[in-house]
């Protein structure tokens, strides 16, 4: 029970990594805050945990808007008295395209959501974490950011700039006794894989696994261990780390 007395805020809680980290935090003792944009899955990930014995609160929340952020981070403090840690999972992938095709809409959306929601998350929930003592916050990046694909530019500078933001972070917020750091997955068979696959599938993601050295695709519960991690004093002397959850991909 590694975070027994402490509350986590996980953003894009309703599916894929976020709802496995949800329940690993919560299985570890954590009251979890389940955020996400998809009410009907955000509600079903938190009564599945309260089912369970553990304690939840669902907040749907559009990590783009200011206000419903302040709002999440606010409910984990009334709610449950504090916050220990965030996790910035949210995420999206653009269409399979090349960078000079893709439109400045579509551009500024993935920015908004991959890497506009860790800045409010930072500036609503920092003062939080400082009221707690301190804490940790981890950032869900990708390998993108250091092996970036044809089609998937964007994405990748997304990531990276997630990556650079937490390294920052470790560094400013380091006296507050908060510790940033970032995990980098690989393609795992999520829901955000198969849009950015589109057709053929099953073929491509044989592909994709075959190229990894470990030989499978990433699983969520792979992410949410290894942020589990990261979020508890095992990881005490761990900030501005950017660890790769990917089978090997980016070693060679």
């Amino acid at each position: 029970m590694r975070f027994q007395g402490k509350t986590a805020l996980v953003t894009g809680g309703g599916g894929g990594f976020g709802e496995a980290i949800c329940k690993q935090f919560a299985d570890e003792g954590a009251r979890v805050v389940v955020t996400d944009l998809d009410q009907a899955s955000g509600e079903r990930v938190a009564a599945e945990i309260e089912g369970a014995g553990g304690s939840a609160r669902f907040v749907r929340v559009d990590v783009r808007v200011s206000a419903q952020v302040a709002s999440a981070v606010q409910l984990a403090v009334t709610d449950f008295g504090g916050l220990d840690i965030i996790v910035n999972n949210a995420g999206i992938v653009h269409a399979k395209q090349p960078a000079a095709e893709m439109d400045e809409e579509t551009f500024q959306h993935v920015m908004d959501v991959n890497l506009k929601s860790v800045f409010l998350f930072n500036k609503h929930g920092v003062p939080a974490l400082v009221a707690a003592g301190g804490g940790a916050m981890i950032n869900v990046a990708s390998t993108a950011s250091l092996k970036p694909r044809a089609g998937n530019v964007i994405y990748g500078v997304s990531k990276a700039a997630v990556v650079a933001f937490t390294k920052g972070l470790a560094i400013e917020l380091a006296a507050a006794k908060i510790r940033v750091n970032t995990i980098l997955p690989v393609a795992a068979r999520t829901q955000m894989l198969l849009d950015f696959i589109g057709d053929n599938a099953d073929e491509q993601i044989a592909q994709i696994a075959a190229m990894i050295p470990l030989n499978r695709l990433g699983e969520p519960a792979d992410m949410a261990a290894a942020i589990t991690f990261l979020a508890s004093d095992d990881a005490a002397f761990i900030t501005g780390a950017v660890l790769p959850v990917d089978g090997g991909w980016t070693a060679g």
